[in-house]
Formats: C-alpha cells, structure tokens, sequence
C-alpha cells in the first residue's frame, strides 16, 4: 500500500499539479518536481508536450489505465458523433470503477478499481468484477449486502471533501448508484482542468 501512495505523490509532483484534489498531496506543499534536479527552472513545453500531459493526466487520473485501453477509449470516441474530446469523458466516467468512485462508495479511484475486481459490487443485481465494465443510463450498481459494512466504504460516505455528482443518483442508505445520464465535461467534478481536446490532437497526430 505504501508503494502505490509513494507513486500517487510523484505523479502528482511531476505533473505539478494535485490531479486527485488530495489533502495530503505533496503538491500542496512543494509545487516542483520530485529528485534532486526537480527545481530546476523547466523549459516552455512543446505542443506535442503539451499534449503527452494532457494525455498522461487523464489516463493517470483514473487509475492509471495502460496505454492500449485508453487508446481503445480514444478510437471508440472518434467513431462516435459530437464532439470527440466530451466523447472520451463520457466513456471514462461510464466505466464501473468511476461510477463507484463518483458515488462515494470509496475514497480513491484506486481502491474503486480494487473494490469492483475483489467483487463488492453488482450490476442490475448481477456481479462484475471488471474495473472496465461500461454502466449504462439506468444502470444500478449496488456494493453487496456482505460488504456495505467495510470500513473503507463507511468512511468513503462519510468524505466531507467531495460531493456525489448530479449525473449519478446514490443512495448512502441502500448503497445503490444510477447513472442518470451521461455528463458533459464540464460536469465532471475533476479537481484540476482537465483538457481532452488535447488528448485527441496528441493521438491524431
């Protein structure tokens, strides 16, 4: 466990930015890079560098998806009408894992994308097990009856720093969530700007 929030703070440091809106994010506190060279004065970025962070932001936002998925998510985006940054959004957030994060049912993406593959959580009653899996508009996701008492998700309820989107319908009582619709952009409630226009243009290149 240690390792992975090790890891969390450097990608934070190096993108100089608290992509996950943490408390305890070193960002907070050092806004330069991680090593003993992260001080230096950095150079302007390119617009190909420019693109590889908005890209590299993104994907690391949820939980660090590999290349090959998010590139997936990223042609299944351009294949689809309207716009293909939004596109893109709404793929990500419809993915299971998201929807347990958004709803509050843990505090981090990365503990929705171990919650979902241990098999706490159930689709129209059903159990997956698939971070990936696409929720649909009127989708109910449940955590299972054995695990509504974990601790990890009384206190991920109880998180005063963030609030259940208005795109998902949750219900602390009964532990459920719905995905109400698909949400614009600019409903998502990242904790930094997040530019997906830019993530086209890198992979369009």
């Amino acid at each position: 466990m240690s390792k992975r929030i090790e890891a969390k703070h450097k990608i934070d440091r190096r993108m100089g930015e608290n992509i996950w809106g943490r408390p305890k994010s070193p960002v907070n506190r050092r806004e330069y890079g991680p090593g003993q060279h992260g001080q230096r004065r950095k150079g302007k970025l390119s617009d190909y560098g420019v693109q590889l962070r908005a890209k590299q932001k993104l994907k690391r936002y949820y939980a660090n998806i590999v290349e090959k998925q998010f590139r997936g998510i990223y042609d299944e985006a351009i294949r689809m009408k309207g716009d293909s940054g939004a596109n893109m959004i709404g793929l990500l957030e419809r993915r299971l894992d998201a929807i347990v994060y958004r709803a509050k049912f843990v505090p981090t993406v990365f503990a929705a994308r171990q919650f979902v593959n241990h098999g706490h959580v159930t689709v129209n009653g059903k159990r997956v097990n698939i971070a990936s899996y696409r929720v649909k508009v009127g989708d109910v996701v449940e955590v299972k009856d054995a695990s509504k008492q974990m601790a990890l998700v009384m206190e991920a309820t109880a998180l005063a720093e963030r609030d259940v989107p208005d795109y998902i319908e949750a219900d602390h009582n009964k532990m459920t969530a719905k995905l109400a619709r698909v949400p614009a952009p600019a409903e998502v409630p990242y904790p930094v700007q997040m530019e997906p226009h830019l993530v086209v243009e890198f992979y369009s290149r």
